[in-house]
C-alpha cells in the first residue's frame, strides 16, 4: 500500500532559463474546464490543464499560435509573442456546436453513423501499421487520493501510525502517491521493439524513483491493452474493431470543422453490459477517416476489474504530413473497494515527435524500461521550470510536507548519532509479539541492519507426532559495504510439548547482486545445519495450519514427518538472459519418528488416525540411514525483457514458456551415506493471454530414475495431493489424490496440468454471475507413471467471488478404482490469485523447515 506504482518517461533537455506561456480554461459560463489540451500549431510542443483548468508551456522566445482542445468545446487559438517575460494566457471555451449537414439518412433508418465508422474501420489496420518507428519525449504526473481508509480491511486493522506512513490522515483522507517523470520513447513495429529512457523521476516524500509500466493505449488495436491487461485480461473492444459492429450501437452528434477539416462526432454505446465494452464519444475525420479524439468510459458493467470506473481521454495531433500520433492522454479512475475510496489521474504529454527514425545496431535489448542513474537527483527548481501540469494547492503542499518530512528522517539517519529507527517503528509490546510478526530496521554511521521475528501464533500447531508445537523464527539481515550484498542469519527453534523433542537449526544467506551495470542478476550463497522435523515431500503440500484442524477436528493426521540432523550448502546464480542455476549439496541423518498422541475433539476420529509414515508406499516406518544428496536445477525463460532501476533490475517477463530441469543423485558411502540412486525432471510452463477468449495455463513435464539401487521413502518422487477442503497449489497439486498415492521409483513418469480463466466470457451472459462478476475456470491435471498407475481429475469452477475466493467442483479417476467427486476451496480472483489455503507450495528453503 505505501505505493500504487506509476508511469514514467522524458521530455529531453530542457534550458532551466525558458519562458512559459501559462493560464487558465474556462467554460462560457465561468466554470474551470480541467484537463484540457494544450498545444503549439505546427509544432508538436504541448501541455495539458491540471483538473483545475491551469496549464503551462515552457517556451523560448518568439511568436506562438497556441492551441486550447477540449473534447464537447470549440477549439480556439491564440497567439502571442513571448520576449524575456512569462506571458499569461486565459481561454474561455464554447460549448462545440454540431451540425448536421451533408448527412444522408438511409431510408433502412440506419444512423450516419454507421457509414463514418465503417469507413473508420476499413482505416484501421492502415493508420495502426502507418508508421514503422517513431520516438518521443513523456512528461507523466501521477496521483492518487484516499477520500476514505476504514479501520480494518478483511478483519486487518489500520493503525494510525499505518495511516501516516502512506500520507493520509487519521480520517483517512489524503494523497497517498504522488509522482512525476520525464522520458524518451523509441518504438519500432518490426520487429516489435520497445525502450524507454527514464531521465528524470520524483517522488512524494522519497528520494526513489516511481515506477510503472507506460500507459500507451492504442484504438488503432482491435483489442484494447489497458494497464498491461490488469484491469481486466481479455482486454476491451475498439470501437473501430473489425467486429465493432457486433458490439456497439452508434449514433451520430454532427460535425464541426477544425483547421479546414470537418470532423465527425459519434457516441458510442455498448449493446450488451457485462461486456468488455466502452461508452462514451469518438471523433472521426472525414474522407481520411482517422482518430481525432476519444472521450470513453469503463466501468464495472464493462468487467472492469479493481477500479469502480475509469475514464480515458487522448488527443491526436498531426506531427508530420499525414501522421497523427497521441499527444494528451488523460486516464482519471475511481475505486470503491473493502471500504477504501480512491480517486486518482494519471496524465500524459507527449512531444517531439520524431517519425521513422534510424535506430543504431542493437539500440534496443531486453531492457525495455531503463532508469538513468541520477533519475532522482533533480531539485525543485528543476521540475518547476519544465513541468507542464501545474500543480494544484493539494499536490503542492504534498511535495512540501513530505519532502520536508523525508529529509529531517534522513538528516537523522546520518547524523553522527546513528540514530535508530525504533524512535519511529513504537516499542515492542509482548503482546505484539505473539500475534504479529516484528519487522525491524536500526541505521548505524556505516550504514544499516534489519531484524525481525516471525508471530508465535503463525508458529504454533498440532499434529500427533509432538502434541502441540511452537516454532520460533526470526532473521537478521546486514547490508554490506558491497554496494547490493547483504547477509541474512535465520535462527530457528522448535519444540514439541508431548514428545518433549527440542530442535534448531540455522541458515546463513550471503546475496550479491552485481554492480557492473546490473547485467548479472544476482548470486547467492545458503548455507544451513542443525536438528530439524521434515515432511516426506519437501514441496511440503500441507499447511500446519490445515494439518491441525484436520487432525483435531476429522481425526486425518495428513503431515507426515521424521527428523534429522543436516547440513546444507547451496549456490545459486541468475542472468539476464533469462538462465539460472543452482546446485545444493545435502547431508542429512534421518531419523524415524512416531505417534505420540491420539488426540482430537472428538473420540470416534481416533480410529481413523493412520501411522507417522507414507503407509500408502510402505508397510512400515523407515530404517534410521544418512543420505548425501547432491542436486541441480536450471531454469531458462528465452527473451526475458526488464526493467532496469538504479540499483536493481526486475523482470517483467516473456513470451516464451518457462522451463526447469531438476537432476537430483544420492551418492552412497560419502560421509556414511546410505543411499545410492539418480533421477531427473523436465517441466515446462506458461501461461497465453488469449484476450477475449481468456487466459490458458499449462505445466506439463515428464521425468523419472536412472538408477534405483537404494531409495529410501524421502527420496521418492512425490506428487502434491491434497485432501483438505483447502485447495493445493494450483498448477502443481492434484486436489483430490492422496499426498503419497502415487510417489514412484519408476524410470519414467509423465505430468500435466491446464486450466482455463475465462474472464467473465460465459458467465456474463447468465444474469446472477454477471452482476456479481463470477468467472468460470475449467481443467484437468493428470499423472501417467504406466497403464495401471494413473490418475486424472477434471474440474471446473467459479473464481473471483467476492474478489477474492475460487471454489472448483472436482471429479477424479484412478484405474481400478470408483471414481471420486469433491470441491476445494482456494483464492483465486483480483485479489486472491497468488494465495493458496491448502498448501504452503514452497518447500523447504535453506534448510527451513515447513
Amino acid at each position: 500500500m505505501k505505493q500504487f506504482l506509476l508511469f514514467l518517461f522524458i521530455l529531453g533537455s530542457f534550458r532551466l532559463s525558458a519562458q512559459k506561456i501559462y493560464g487558465t480554461v474556462f467554460t462560457d459560463k465561468g466554470d474551470l474546464l480541467p484537463f484540457s489540451s494544450i498545444s503549439i500549431k505546427k509544432n508538436s510542443i504541448g501541455a495539458s490543464a491540471n483538473s483545475l483548468g491551469k496549464f503551462s508551456i515552457a517556451v523560448s522566445p518568439g511568436t506562438y499560435t497556441v492551441v486550447c482542445q477540449h473534447i464537447g468545446y470549440t477549439t480556439q487559438e491564440k497567439q502571442v509573442t513571448i520576449g524575456s517575460d512569462d506571458i499569461e494566457l486565459d481561454f474561455v471555451m464554447n460549448v462545440q456546436q454540431l451540425v448536421m449537414q451533408n448527412i444522408v439518412v438511409k431510408s433502412t433508418g440506419e444512423n450516419p453513423a454507421y457509414a463514418i465508422i465503417r469507413h473508420a474501420i476499413q482505416k484501421r489496420p492502415y493508420y495502426l501499421k502507418q508508421v514503422k518507428a517513431f520516438q518521443c519525449e513523456l512528461y507523466t504526473k501521477d496521483i492518487i487520493k484516499l477520500r476514505n481508509l476504514p479501520d480494518r480491511i478483511l478483519g486487518q486493522r489500520i493503525q494510525d501510525e499505518d495511516k501516516k506512513e502512506i500520507g493520509v490522515d487519521s480520517t483517512g483522507k489524503g494523497i497517498i502517491y504522488l509522482s512525476e517523470s520525464i522520458s524518451h520513447i523509441a518504438v519500432q513495429a518490426k520487429p516489435a521493439d520497445f525502450k524507454m529512457t527514464v531521465m528524470n523521476s520524483r517522488v512524494s516524500g522519497s528520494n526513489d524513483v516511481g515506477f510503472t509500466f507506460p500507459a500507451f493505449i492504442s484504438f488503432y488495436e482491435n483489442n484494447v491493452n489497458v494497464f498491461d491487461g490488469k484491469l481486466n485480461p481479455r482486454g476491451f473492444v475498439s470501437p473501430i474493431a473489425d467486429g465493432a459492429l457486433s458490439y456497439y450501437k452508434y449514433k451520430y452528434l454532427g460535425s464541426f470543422w477544425e483547421d479546414g477539416k470537418e470532423i465527425n462526432s459519434i457516441r458510442v454505446i455498448p449493446k450488451r453490459k457485462y461486456e468488455p465494452l466502452f461508452s462514451g464519444v469518438i471523433n472521426i475525420t472525414e474522407d481520411d477517416w482517422r482518430i481525432h479524439s476519444i472521450d470513453v468510459t469503463l466501468t464495472s458493467d464493462a468487467q472492469l476489474q479493481l477500479l469502480d470506473t475509469l475514464q480515458i481521454t487522448q488527443f491526436d495531433m498531426p506531427v508530420v504530413d499525414d501522421v497523427w500520433r497521441v499527444k494528451n492522454q488523460v486516464l482519471h479512475f475511481a475505486l470503491k473497494e473493502f471500504g477504501i475510496d480512491a480517486l486518482g489521474n494519471f496524465v500524459n504529454v507527449y512531444s517531439n515527435y520524431s517519425i521513422d527514425p534510424v535506430f543504431p545496431k542493437n539500440y534496443f535489448g531486453n531492457v525495455i524500461i531503463k532508469y538513468d542513474t541520477a533519475a532522482a537527483g533533480k531539485p525543485k527548481e528543476y521540475w518547476d521550470s519544465i513541468r507542464p501540469v501545474p500543480l494544484e494547492r493539494d499536490e503542492a503542499k504534498d511535495y512540501e510536507i513530505k519532502d520536508s518530512l523525508n529529509r529531517i528522517k534522513q538528516d537523522s539517519l546520518n547524523s553522527s548519532s546513528g540514530k535508530s529507527a525504533d524512535t519511529l517503528q513504537g516499542k515492542l509490546k509482548l503482546y505484539t509479539v505473539v500475534l504479529n510478526d516484528i519487522d525491524r530496521t536500526h541505521y548505524t554511521k556505516t550504514g544499516h541492519y534489519d531484524w525481525g521475528i516471525t508471530s508465535l501464533i503463525d508458529g504454533l500447531q498440532y499434529n500427533t507426532v509432538e502434541g502441540v508445537a511452537l516454532t520460533a523464527s526470526g532473521y537478521f539481515k546486514k547490508y554490506l559495504q558491497h554496494p547490493h550484498a547483504y547477509l541474512e542469519i535465520e535462527p530457528n527453534f522448535r519444540y514439541g510439548f508431548h514428545n518433549t523433542h527440542f530442535n534448531s537449526w540455522l541458515n546463513l544467506n550471503l546475496d550479491v547482486k552485481d554492480p557492473d551495470n546490473l547485467k548479472t542478476d544476482l548470486h547467492s550463497w545458503e548455507l544451513s545445519g542443525g536438528k530439524r522435523v521434515s515432511q516426506f515431500n519437501k514441496d511440503c503440500p500441507i499447511t500446519p495450519l490445515i494439518n491441525s484442524l484436520s487432525t483435531l477436528f476429522w481425526g486425518n493426521n495428513f503431515m507426515k514427518l521424521y527428523e534429522n540432523y543436516f547440513t546444507s550448502l547451496g549456490y545459486s546464480k541468475k542472468f539476464s538472459n533469462g538462465f539460472g542455476f543452482k546446485i545444493n549439496g545435502l547431508y542429512e541423518d534421518r531419523l524415524p519418528i512416531n505417534n505420540t498422541t491420539n488426540f482430537t475433539f472428538d473420540k470416534a476420529d481416533t480410529s481413523s488416525l493412520t501411522p507417522n509414515y507414507p503407509y500408502e508406499k510402505i508397510s512400515a516406518q523407515f530404517p534410521k540411514h544418512e543420505a548425501v544428496i547432491v542436486s541441480v536445477d536450471l531454469s531458462f525463460k528465452p527473451g526475458q525483457k526488464y526493467i532496469e532501476l538504479p540499483h536493481e533490475k526486475v523482470s517483467i517477463g516473456s513470451k516464451w514458456p518457462l522451463f526447469s530441469f531438476n537432476y537430483t543423485k544420492g551418492i552412497k558411502n560419502l560421509l556414511g551415506s546410505n543411499v545410492d540412486f539418480d533421477k531427473w525432471k523436465l517441466m515446462i510452463s506458461d501461461e497465453l493471454n488469449l484476450k477475449l477468449a481468456g487466459t490458458f495455463k499449462y505445466n506439463i513435464g515428464a521425468g523419472g530414475f536412472i538408477n534405483t539401487n537404494n531409495v529410501f521413502i524421502q527420496d521418492y518422487q512425490h506428487f502434491n495431493g491434497n485432501r483438505s477442503l483447502g485447495a493445493g497449489e494450483y498448477m502443481n497439486s492434484f486436489q483430490l489424490a492422496g499426498y503419497y498415492e502415487f510417489s514412484t521409483t519408476a524410470g519414467l513418469f509423465g505430468v500435466g496440468h491446464i486450466e482455463h480463466h475465462f474472464n467473465g466470457l460465459i458467465s456474463n451472459k447468465i444474469p446472477l454471475f454477471k452482476k456479481l462478476d463470477w468467472h468460470f475456470v475449467a481443467g484437468s491435471n493428470a499423472l501417467y507413471i504406466n497403464r495401471a498407475n494413473n490418475y486424472t481429475e477434471v474440474f471446473i469452477g467459479l473464481e473471483n467471488i467476492f474478489s477474492l475466493l475460487r471454489v472448483d467442483f472436482i471429479e477424479g479417476y484412478e484405474y481400478g478404482k470408483p471414481n471420486i467427486t469433491g470441491i476445494c476451496i482456494g483464492s483465486g480472483g483480483l485479489l486472491g490469485n497468488s494465495i493458496n489455503l491448502g498448501s504452503s507450495g514452497n518447500g523447504e528453503k535453506n534448510g527451513s523447515s515447513f
